[in-house]
């Protein structure tokens, strides 16, 4: 028989055994709070966690999940007090946005899978390592306003008249005036075309005639040039993934647009009905 100690001491294994089983792991449908009736689950907290910035996503784990559980909280119970009283151009608003996240979603995603390491590889192969040579100028100007006074300092330049100290007193771009009009060394393709073109014809030490562009008239003086090297691949990884991710998401939107059945009826419609937001009642 056994002794009443022995007896407790089973009883309390039989209920431990008998008790009710662990809870489930949570899932994203898991209840963390409920306001006027409303859940807020797991996976909302979860969701929000993603689209911090990446700062914040670095936060302690019991401080996010405090913190975000009290945003959901505020943001349903501010949104239910604003259900009451939005008007149609708020639905328009909230259709727009979720739209919008879906095509992000979509076009993140195909742009992300075009950048591989073969594609990375090919593309610099393609843009640098096949490229013919390309030159480099390094070339110093002298801007100012009119026609007029860029001939006047070209005159005083063919007479033997200092570029560099003509190009600190008189020239309008203070930054490239400071260092006697020097601009540096470029490339093709980083200069406005009038201003690019003036550059490739002029030899080494030549001076231009005035060149016209968008910012004014320019005096040019070419000091040198030289073959550019072709850059290293960690240096344009970033560059060569960019584009890769641009023409991933042009091609995916003009594949989708073209299979897609689509009619613009805007013929008639006067543009600047645009501004007219009583129609939505905002």
């Amino acid at each position: 028989m056994l002794k009443p100690a022995h007896i407790l001491a089973a009883s309390f294994l039989a209920l431990a055994l008998a008790g009710p089983a662990p809870a489930a792991d949570p899932t994203a449908d898991t209840v963390v709070a409920t306001v006027n009736g409303t859940d807020i689950t797991l996976g909302n907290l979860i969701a929000a966690r993603m689209a911090l910035p990446a700062q914040y996503q670095s936060l302690p784990d019991d401080v996010l999940l405090k913190g975000l559980l009290d945003q959901v909280i505020q943001q349903v119970a501010l949104s239910q007090t604003a259900e009451k009283t939005k008007v149609k151009g708020d639905d328009l608003a909230m259709e727009n946005e979720n739209r919008g996240y879906l095509a992000s979603v979509l076009l993140n995603s195909v742009a992300d899978k075009a950048v591989t390491d073969e594609a990375l590889k090919k593309a610099y192969d393609d843009k640098y390592a096949k490229a013919a040579p390309s030159t480099e100028y390094q070339a110093a100007h002298i801007l100012v306003k009119s026609e007029e006074e860029a001939k006047a300092i070209k005159a005083d330049l063919d007479k033997g008249g200092d570029f560099a100290a003509i190009a600190k007193e008189k020239s309008t771009d203070k930054g490239s005036a400071a260092n006697g009009g020097d601009l540096g060394w470029f490339g093709t393709g980083m200069m406005v075309k009038p201003f690019e073109q003036a550059v490739v014809k002029l030899k080494k030490g030549e001076v231009s005639g005035p060149i016209q562009t968008d910012f004014g008239w320019h005096i040019i003086k070419l000091n040198d040039t030289r073959v550019a090297a072709a850059p290293k691949f960690d240096d344009v990884k970033e560059e060569l993934a960019g584009d890769l991710r641009q023409k991933a998401v042009e091609a995916e939107i003009k594949s989708i647009e073209d299979g897609s059945k689509i009619e613009r009826k805007i013929d008639g419609i006067d543009p600047t009905i645009l501004k007219n937001t009583a129609l939505i009642g905002k």
